[in-house]
């Protein structure tokens, strides 16, 4: 089988990341899966938001957490965003047809993605990343819950009518909180390289900065014994981390563990992955990806991409 393409904080090459555009627009291009990033306004609405503050995606400054949802639908979410080519119209001011909604509609909560999704009547992938450290600690979490149950979850299937949920993390801790409630195959540990250079934001000086360190080398070997020991159903490494330890993921295939990996904006990339036997690319880029990834599959012998007998296109 061709691995499905998840569109990382939807069509966000094409328009301004987790914004209605961006997410209409992964749809319409025959994204599998839409992955989005979750965390808690001042007035605990769950929103798709990906940084701490609001800086470098509106005209706002704070951070997210400061800002009510209301005040967030106020800021302008669409003028920042220049676009990295690839697949959609939008153009290099980032505005958007009409038809992907108005300027003051393009700010979305996870109740309105989870309706989103819904609509689309078809079989879909939902990957929620529950961002931390939270100034609201868990109780992200239990908001989050208690949006997917209202819609329809189902924490034993892990399904929502067509769509198959799962919930992703760089903190392992907040997996680990949600075990309990929802069992291994809807969680997800994001795995990436321990960085270099420790960003200044997150540390102050060099004694923190050690520290700093020390806990993301902890969050990583947290979430690799969890993908180990089979506590999660799925891993979501990014390539980078791929590349650099090929042997471990390739056990992880052989295992039956389920890869998704991030973000897979490139050819290249995208068809060594595929190649591997990964079943799940998320990328800015959903048709680009869709499109390479079905171009080779069509191009080469039978499973010459993943080692295995590959479907039509429209069998896909």
């Amino acid at each position: 089988m061709l691995p499905l393409v998840i569109a990382h904080r939807g069509a966000s090459a094409a328009f301004p990341e987790h914004t209605r555009a961006a997410m209409l627009h992964a749809l319409a291009v025959g994204a599998d899966g839409i992955e989005c990033d979750v965390q808690l306004t001042r007035d605990r609405q769950v929103v798709l938001w990906h940084d701490p503050t609001v800086d470098r995606t509106s005209d706002g400054r704070g951070p997210l957490a400061d800002h009510t949802l209301a005040q967030l639908r106020a800021l302008d979410v669409v003028s920042w965003h220049q676009g990295m080519g690839g697949d959609a119209p939008g153009d290099a001011a980032g505005r958007v047809p009409a038809v992907y909604g108005r300027r003051d509609e393009q700010v979305l909560t996870l109740a309105d993605l989870l309706r989103m999704v819904l609509a689309a009547d078809r079989p879909l992938r939902l990957a929620v990343e529950l961002k931390h450290p939270s100034p609201f600690g868990h109780e992200l979490e239990e908001r989050v819950l208690r949006e997917l149950v209202a819609a329809g979850w189902d924490a034993e299937t892990g399904l929502m009518g067509q769509v198959r949920v799962s919930l992703m993390s760089l903190h392992p801790g907040a997996l680990q909180y949600l075990a309990p409630l929802t069992g291994p195959d809807a969680l997800c540990p994001l795995i990436d390289l321990v960085p270099d250079e420790i960003p200044s934001r997150l540390a102050r000086g060099p004694l923190s900065r050690a520290a700093v360190r020390a806990t993301v080398r902890q969050s990583l070997a947290d979430a690799e014994t969890m993908v180990w020991r089979g506590r999660a159903g799925l891993a979501g490494p990014s390539v980078a981390y791929v590349r650099s330890h090929l042997a471990d993921v390739k056990a992880w295939l052989a295992s039956g563990r389920r890869l998704r990996v991030w973000t897979v904006d490139e050819r290249e990339d995208a068809l060594f992955l595929a190649a591997q036997g990964v079943q799940e690319l998320t990328t800015n880029r959903p048709a680009d990806v869709l499109r390479w990834v079905t171009q080779a599959a069509t191009s080469a012998s039978p499973g010459a991409i993943s080692g295995r007998d590959m479907p039509s296109p429209a069998a896909r």
